[in-house]
C-alpha cells in the first residue's frame, strides 16, 4: 500500500539556540551550562573568565545572521522551524524576578522573520540548557526551587509570543539526563543514581506545570514532550537478551509514560526499589503530573543492540549512549549504525503505546563535507541517509501511525552538540567554519539543499523507494 504524507505535514528543519546563535554575552545574556562546557557534552565544565573564547562563543552567528539563514530555509520550502529559546536570555541567572526585554526582543524579531516567509515555528523551552546561575547557586534541578524559576520562565514567553508561536516543545531529549547530568539537569557527572531520579523528578513536575500553563494561556497551542527515541534490539533470541532489552528499553519510555500518561508506572517501583533509590514526590506533584502533553516528539539517529553474553557486550560510543552494534548494519564516519527501518518500528511502538500524535523533531546524518574545487558540495550520501528514513517514515504514515511533520536536524551546519565541533556536519546549508573556529562563516547550498527542496515541494512524492 503506498500513502503520501498528509497535506498539512510540517516539513522543515531543526537548530538549537547554544549550538547556531552565538552571541553568547550579547545584550544581557547569563552564562548558560552549554557556555561553561566549550568541548561539549563529552568534554569538561570550564568557568569562563573576560576575554576567554570557545566555538560556541560565536557558533554560526544565527544571531546575527538569521534573516539571510530564515531566507535560505523559505527557498527550500520550510512549513516549520524547530529552534530553542535561550533561557539565559529571558532570565540571565534564571532567579530573576523581571525578564530581559532585549533577549524577549530578539526573539519577536526571530518569529516575525519566520512570519513573513509562512514558517511555522516548533519551540523548545530548554535545549541542553539551563543558566548556569541556577546551578551554581541552587544545584541545578536537584532542588525544587528550580521547578518555579522554570515556570516563570515558561509562562514569560507563553505570554510574550502567545500570537507568534502555537507549538511548543518543554525539556529536549529529557531522558539523555541518565547519560550527560549537567547537561540534562545540572548535577554533577558521576553523581548518584538517587540524586539524578530526583532531580528528574523535578524536571518532569516542570515540565507538567509548564503543559498547564501553555494550555491556560495559549488555548489554541499544542505542547509536546521530547524524547530521544533510543530504540534497543535484543543482540539474540534467548529470552535473557529479550528480557534486558525490554527493561533498557524501559529506561527511556520511563519519561514518555510519564509526560503522557501523567504517573509513574508501576515498573518503576521495582526499578527503584532494586536500586535502593527512594523519590521525595509529594501530592501536590502527583496532581501536577496529571496535565499531559498534546503530542509526543523524538530524535532519532540510529538504533542498538542488548545482550547479557558479558564476552560479547562490548560497546560503542554514540549519541551519548553506550550501544551494542547492530551486526546487521552499517555505521556512520561517527559510528552511529545507521537503520531506516528503525524510525518505522519506532513510530509503530511509541503510537501503539501512547494513541497520540507524533513529531518526528531530529533526524540527520553527520558527516564530514568536501567542497569540490568549483565550491560545490556533493552529500549524496546524506541525501540517501534522508531518502531511506523520509521512506519509511510514509510506510509508519501507511500503518496508520498520527505524524504531525518532520524536522531534520541541523539543516544549516552547526556546532555539534556532543564535542562541540564542525567537522560533523548536517545540513543541507554549508558554512564556512572549521573545529578551530576559522572560516568566513559564508552559507553556500550543499547538493542536498535541491535534492530536500524538491521533496518538500511534491510533499514527499520525489522520495526513492
Amino acid at each position: 500500500m503506498s500513502q503520501q504524507f498528509p497535506e498539512n505535514f510540517l516539513w522543515g528543519g531543526a537548530v538549537a539556540a547554544n549550538q547556531v546563535e552565538g552571541a553568547y554575552l550579547t545584550d544581557g545574556k547569563g552564562l548558560s551550562t552549554s557556555d561553561i562546557q566549550p568541548h561539549g557534552i563529552f568534554g569538561g565544565v570550564v568557568e569562563r573568565h573576560p576575554g576567554d573564547s570557545g566555538i560556541k562563543d560565536v557558533a554560526i552567528d544565527f544571531y546575527h545572521r538569521f534573516p539571510e539563514d530564515i531566507k535560505l530555509f523559505a527557498e527550500m520550502g520550510f512549513r516549520c522551524l524547530r529552534t530553542s529559546i535561550a533561557w539565559t536570555r529571558i532570565f540571565p541567572q534564571g532567579d530573576e524576578s523581571e525578564p530581559n526585554e532585549a533577549g524577549l526582543a530578539f526573539y519577536d524579531r526571530l518569529f516575525d522573520e519566520m512570519a513573513n516567509y509562512g514558517i511555522t515555528p516548533l519551540i523548545t523551552l530548554s535545549h541542553y540548557e539551563m543558566p548556569y546561575g541556577l546551578v551554581k547557586n541552587y544545584g541545578g534541578w536537584g532542588n525544587r526551587q528550580t521547578i518555579a524559576f522554570f515556570e516563570r520562565y515558561a509562562r514569560t514567553v507563553f505570554q510574550r509570543y502567545q500570537h507568534k508561536v502555537k507549538y511548543w516543545l518543554t525539556f529536549n531529549e529529557i531522558n539523555m539526563s541518565l547519560h550527560a547530568p549537567l547537561t540534562g539537569v545540572g548535577l554533577p557527572e558521576g553523581s548518584s543514581k538517587q540524586a539524578v531520579y530526583q532531580a528528574i523528578h523535578h524536571q518532569l513536575v516542570a515540565s507538567a506545570k509548564a503543559v498547564k500553563a501553555c494550555h491556560e494561556i495559549i488555548p489554541d497551542a499544542k505542547i509536546g514532550n521530547m524524547l530521544l527515541g533510543s530504540l534497543l534490539y535484543p543482540l539474540s533470541s534467548k529470552p535473557q537478551d529479550v528480557m534486558e532489552t525490554l527493561q533498557q528499553n524501559r529506561e527511556w519510555l520511563f519519561f514518555g509514560d510519564v509526560q503522557v500518561r501523567g504517573h509513574y508506572p508501576a515498573y518503576m517501583q521495582r526499578f527503584f526499589a532494586d536500586r535502593g533509590i527512594a523519590i521525595d514526590i509529594t501530592a501536590e506533584d502527583r496532581a501536577a503530573l496529571q496535565s499531559t502533553v498534546d503530542f509526543i516528539s523524538f530524535s532519532y539517529y540510529m538504533t542498538g543492540c542488548v545482550t547479557t553474553d558479558e564476552a560479547l557486550n562490548q560497546k560503542a560510543r554514540g549519541n551519548i549512549l553506550d550501544m551494542v552494534p547492530n551486526p546487521h548494519l552499517e555505521s556512520s564516519d561517527w559510528g552511529w549504525q545507521i537503520d531506516p527501518q528503525g524510525i518505522r518500528i519506532l513510530m509503530n511502538e511509541l503510537y501503539d503505546r501512547y494513541q497520540k500524535p507524533l513529531f518526528i523533531v531530529e533526524n540527520g546524518l553527520g558527516a564530514v563535507d568536501k567542497p569540490e574545487a568549483d565550491g560545490s558540495i556533493n552529500d549524496d550520501y546524506r541525501i540517501a541517509y534522508l531518502n531511506d528514513h523520509l521512506v519509511q517514515v510514509r510506510e509508519a504514515i501507511a500503518d496508520g501511525v498520527d505524524v504531525l511533520g518532520y524536522t531534520s536536524w541541523g539543516p544549516i551546519d552547526l556546532v555539534s552538540a556532543s564535542k562541540a565541533e564542525f567537522s560533523k556536519r548536517y545540513g543541507f546549508i554549508y558554512v564556512d567554519r572549521d573545529d578551530q573556529g576559522n572560516g568566513s562563516l559564508e552559507r553556500r547550498r550543499k547538493k542536498s539543499f535541491f535534492w530536500y527542496r524538491e521533496v518538500i515541494g511534491s510533499n514527499g512524492a520525489s522520495l526513492k523507494g
